[in-house]
């Protein structure tokens, strides 16, 4: 009990304790890995065309719409009742998955599975919100690291379950709908934040949104004489009374100046140049990882149908994650000048990640191809600990989380072109071999713009400091220069 209370009374480490435990269960998804095979095979009984071109796809409209108004709404109601939307909607999306039938309801879980995705912002900001900035890194750590480790233990327990045990994928959305429910019950034992990063914060000199100090103590003040006048009148007078009226102006003119702020903040963070180049790698890689992640079980089933063949998918996304987990660590102890180098690292590993995604395409062996997204998943994940390094060390934290949500949704309306011109049966309706050839060429694409920009950049850098390594000859070039136009 005593250390139960000390935990309680430290700050941070409880807030912190309850959102490991609610990310670690929410995340614990063993039947995840073999989504498609569930729904291909005798459970769903639908047809790889349906799964690829008519369910899949809802994900990222449903996603897409949800986005922005659930990132605003998340700051405004702080957090908790956002996490607390997310833990039913995944209840939701696995009693659809066990109970229901039919393409349409298949296409009613991937739209509850995009509310899920679209309320994971709430999970990754909950914590800034309620301790104080000295434990910001600390925390980030432990809450980012407890879904990968939540996302290897499940894809390992559920691909052993299924070789060594011989469960029914039935029984492994079963266990997935146990996990989310206990996600969801331990979220109403998150304390409930004061502020939030824009609608609810505290009035800074650097920035300031909304109504300052004074002019809150002014309302306040106002507010507390109009009651002590009104303090007989009934109940029916007092919803009618002038003073609601003022109140509600002021939240409608706080709203507004917050939007405007937040506005001005994304039109300042896109005007660096250094910035906007990552953010624009950041949103077409996101774009392109998202279908690779969303179709690659497909591309699986058909290298190795699921009916005839022994699957391996909880064991690659095990690797997958754990490579992930790696690649991105290894950032943090990396010395190098990604002023200089970073692009160069975006277009080179960017390469990487279109071959791999060729060879998954080319290739008939199911292992090359799960090896060909190993590497393919690992590259990105560097690349992305790297772009969100760049861009958060040059960005408060207020600035980071709305430039992270915009990047986000560029990436969203880039994938829904890509899903609606590739997939879509309203569109092309490629097979899934031919999709993957297209998103390689994309990548490829990617590739040879951050290629060219960043060997440019690099002579330029080199050719200015030759220039300022040698003043004498340019003061004596400057002299010519100037009696040449003399003479003129």
């Amino acid at each position: 009990m005593d250390c139960w209370r000390k935990i309680q009374s430290s700050g941070w480490i409880f807030p912190t304790l309850i959102l490991c435990i609610y990310g670690f269960f929410a995340m614990m998804r063993p039947s995840e890995p073999f989504l498609t095979p569930y729904l291909a095979g005798p459970d769903k009984n639908l047809t790889i065309e349906e799964i690829t071109q008519t369910v899949f796809p809802v994900w990222t409209y449903s996603y897409l719409a949800l986005l922005f108004p659930v990132f605003l709404l998340t700051d405004y109601v702080r957090y908790k009742p956002v996490i607390i939307i997310q833990g039913v909607s995944l209840i939701i999306t696995w009693l659809l998955l066990l109970f229901a039938h039919g393409v349409s309801a298949m296409q009613l879980v991937e739209f509850a599975y995009g509310m899920v995705t679209a309320t994971e912002v709430a999970y990754y900001a909950y914590i800034y919100s309620v301790v104080s900035i000295d434990h910001y890194q600390k925390v980030t750590s432990y809450c980012r690291s407890i879904t990968l480790v939540a996302t290897t233990v499940a894809s390992l327990l559920g691909q052993l379950l299924v070789s060594l045990a011989q469960v029914s994928y039935f029984y492994l959305n079963a266990i997935t709908l146990a996990s989310v429910s206990v996600a969801f019950i331990s979220s109403f034992f998150l304390p409930m934040p004061q502020k939030s990063m824009f609608f609810h914060r505290k009035s800074s000199p650097e920035v300031s949104i909304g109504p300052t100090e004074k002019d809150r103590q002014n309302v306040t003040n106002q507010a507390n004489s109009q009651q002590d006048k009104d303090v007989m009148t009934s109940s029916d007078n007092s919803q009618n009374s002038p003073v609601s009226q003022p109140f509600k102006n002021q939240d409608q003119k706080h709203f507004l100046t917050v939007l405007v702020q937040l506005c001005k903040d994304l039109k300042e963070c896109y005007t660096t140049k250094k910035l906007l180049y990552w953010s624009i790698w950041w949103a077409l890689a996101t774009a392109g990882f998202n279908q690779i992640l969303n179709y690659v079980q497909v591309l699986w089933d058909d290298k190795a149908p699921s009916h005839s063949s022994a699957v391996y998918n909880g064991a690659v996304e095990a690797i997958a994650t754990f490579l992930s987990s790696i690649t991105s660590l290894t950032v943090g102890y990396v010395k190098m000048n990604w002023d200089l180098t970073g692009e160069l690292a975006l277009g080179i590993f960017s390469a990487l990640d279109a071959g791999s995604l060729f060879l998954m395409h080319f290739t008939k062996d199911i292992w090359t191809c799960y090896v060909a997204y190993l590497v393919f998943k690992a590259c990105y994940m560097l690349l992305i600990t790297i772009a969100t390094f760049q861009i958060a060390v040059n960005l408060s934290m207020e600035r980071y989380a709305l430039m992270f949500g915009f990047n986000n949704f560029v990436a969203l309306l880039i994938q829904t072109v890509l899903t609606i011109t590739v997939v879509d049966s309203t569109g092309l309706g490629l097979d899934v071999g031919t999709q993957f050839l297209i998103y390689g060429i994309y990548f490829a694409t990617i590739a040879g713009i951050f290629l060219v920009r960043s060997i440019y950049s690099i002579i330029s850098i080199k050719c200015q400091k030759n220039l300022l390594r040698n003043p004498e000859t340019n003061e004596a070039e400057d002299q010519n220069i100037n009696g040449y136009a003399t003479r003129l």
